[in-house]
């Protein structure tokens, strides 16, 4: 299984240097991908901004979107071009996850109605891959940069059917959400399902995402900071810090509760933005 670590992109106050410096140490100590967490009403960085500045402060990790709320940005065309962008940048280390977001405060702010989602994610991701593929779009021909020799690579996120249904039709994968590993069987399962239907013989790649502290008070610096993010969510906010991997002992006993479900790659989010982080991290699960 393949071990990934989250940029702390989503940690209100997180400074351009550590994200920068973050990304480096990620880099050099052999962890498989960087991820980021979409968010539109939140002090947060917006994902393909950080892992553009990601992209230019690395070498060989892959850039992750875990997940990418595709419905908020209403030019798909648009999108398709940022994300064909960071591509070619990247040197075709752009993993886009999607995923079709639940909150309503972003889609008040952003005039998009939460209940069109599903049928604006299906046209996003119908464009984008039609764009990728060099179809014409106006008098220039295609909307580049020209990425038809090796597009970005999709996953999809979320636990509806039509999650899977998606992620057999335009994407190499699925990813499940910050929950345990025995949550991850049933929708792995429905994820190979998808694709067999779909008569894809390739096995789909499937992914999951955690927290973790390696902080000195590793309670309180999930409760500032996890706790925070989910706040929105009241009592359950408080289920999730306590779900939180505290300490290098519950951080390798996740690593091994996801490897006995078949993850193919697990990626660990921070509770602090300290970039030393990185380096205990890695000591312990690399």
């Amino acid at each position: 299984m393949d071990i990934g670590i989250g940029l702390p992109t989503t940690i209100a106050g997180t400074t351009g240097e550590q994200v920068v410096e973050w990304a480096r140490r990620a880099d050099r100590a052999g962890f498989s991908s960087l991820g980021t967490i979409d968010r539109l009403v939140y002090d947060n960085y917006e994902p393909l901004i950080a892992l553009a500045g990601a992209a230019g402060a690395t070498e060989r990790i892959r850039l992750l979107t875990s997940v990418l709320l595709t419905p908020l940005r209403t030019n798909a065309a648009l999108l398709a071009k940022q994300a064909a962008s960071l591509q070619k940048l990247s040197d075709g280390r752009l993993v886009l996850g999607m995923g079709v977001g639940g909150r309503d405060d972003d889609f008040d702010a952003s005039g998009v109605p939460m209940a069109e989602r599903g049928r604006r994610m299906d046209e996003a991701l119908a464009e984008m891959t039609a764009i990728w593929a060099g179809e014409e779009r106006g008098f220039a021909g295609a909307i580049g940069p020209d990425v038809r020799d090796k597009p970005p690579s999709v996953i999809l996120g979320g636990g509806a059917d039509a999650t899977f249904r998606r992620a057999a039709q335009y994407g190499d994968g699925w990813v499940l959400g910050g929950q345990p590993p025995e949550a991850f069987v049933e929708p792995r399962d429905k994820l190979r399902a998808s694709f067999r239907e779909a008569d894809r013989s390739e096995r789909p790649r499937a992914l999951a995402i955690t927290y973790f502290s390696l902080d000195d008070d590793p309670e309180s610096q999930a409760q500032a900071t996890i706790g925070d993010y989910y706040s929105f969510l009241g009592d359950y906010a408080e289920q999730i810090v306590g779900y939180v991997a505290k300490g290098e002992d519950q951080i390798r006993e996740r690593v091994r509760g996801f490897e006995a479900v078949e993850c193919d790659e697990l990626i660990l989010f921070p509770s602090s933005p300290d970039p030393d982080q990185v380096d205990k991290l890695a000591a312990a699960v690399l």
